[in-house]
């Protein structure tokens, strides 16, 4: 079982957004600011924490604004320098990349995640590599891929994060079927993708974070069509189960499904209050707010 430094990670950002319309005509939804940084960058940021040393971007067309966002903008700098705002500047530099750090792939048609992965194929060779969905926004005290690079480092094989949903919600998620549960780490015995609620082995939900061996590629690479007519990376996972070699990560943290409107704005709220310089009149606004739905009752 393998135990290699996990130091790639894919984003598949290839989506249309069709969600956040009109929005996303013109916007790539990965660069919609969640208080006041992209969605992308939140994701980058957990990445680099855990280790991550190459950034694989798989895009399509009308993402030129996402790869914009990660080159320097030397005007912007030297005018925030000349005007002497140092603390802007440090900021800015959590959005530039080494060069060399970052590489964009383009997927041609909409096939599915797994197809997204797959297209990065050639970049990750016979190396493991973790996967992260900018959709997925998580808040935690130590950031959530680093936290699974930890348990990887004991586990080895192919590790995806999980956390329980209602038994209602199981069909919009891939379920895990679980084999033995070790507390934070369970092995699973087989992966559902959006199963009926009736039909679901378990309540344990896989959410956008991975950290995959390169046999995930090898079992991609036969492009099966699964559910909704698309290549599942959960059909290629649990695949490796036969080997014993998946396993589910409880996270510790709270996750907000940045892809639907009413989950950025649910992380909006938690993320604005969390800021020391926004919490107290934010959350005097929110507080008047609900004051006034209250009285309009």
């Amino acid at each position: 079982m393998s135990k290699r430094k996990v130091t790639k990670a894919i984003f598949p950002v290839a989506g249309l957004g069709t969600r956040f319309l009109p929005a996303t005509k013109s916007i790539p939804k990965e660069i919609m600011t969640l208080v006041d940084r992209p969605l992308i960058q939140y994701a980058i940021d957990e990445a680099r924490a855990a280790g991550i040393k190459e950034f694989i971007f798989v895009t399509s067309r009308g993402k030129s604004a996402l790869e914009d966002y990660f080159d320097r903008a030397p005007e912007l700098e030297s005018s925030l320098k000349k005007a002497g705002k140092e603390q802007l500047l440090d900021i800015l530099k959590d959005t530039n990349m080494d060069s060399g750090a970052i590489a964009y792939l383009r997927q041609d048609r909409p096939l599915g995640l797994g197809h997204a992965v797959w297209c990065a194929r050639r970049m990750i060779g016979n190396e493991p590599f973790a996967v992260l969905l900018p959709d997925d926004v998580i808040a935690a005290e130590k950031p959530c891929l680093q936290q699974m690079v930890e348990a990887y480092e004991q586990t080895g094989g192919n590790m995806v994060a999980a956390m329980e949903v209602p038994p209602e919600k199981a069909s919009a998620y891939g379920v895990l079927d679980i084999g033995e549960d070790m507390g934070s780490i369970v092995k699973a015995k087989g992966m559902v993708e959006k199963p009926k609620a009736e039909e679901a082995p378990s309540n344990l939900a896989v959410i956008g974070r991975y950290i995959l061996s390169p046999k995930v590629m090898t079992n991609l690479n036969k492009m099966k069509h699964g559910a909704g007519g698309e290549i599942q990376l959960t059909d290629a996972i649990a695949e490796e189960v036969a080997n014993g070699e998946v396993y589910g990560f409880r996270f510790r943290g709270q996750r907000y499904d940045c892809g639907s409107k009413a989950g950025f704005l649910q992380a909006t709220v938690a993320f604005g209050l969390a800021r020391p310089d926004l919490r107290d009149e934010f959350n005097a606004y929110l507080h008047d707010m609900v004051a006034l739905q209250k009285a309009a009752q």
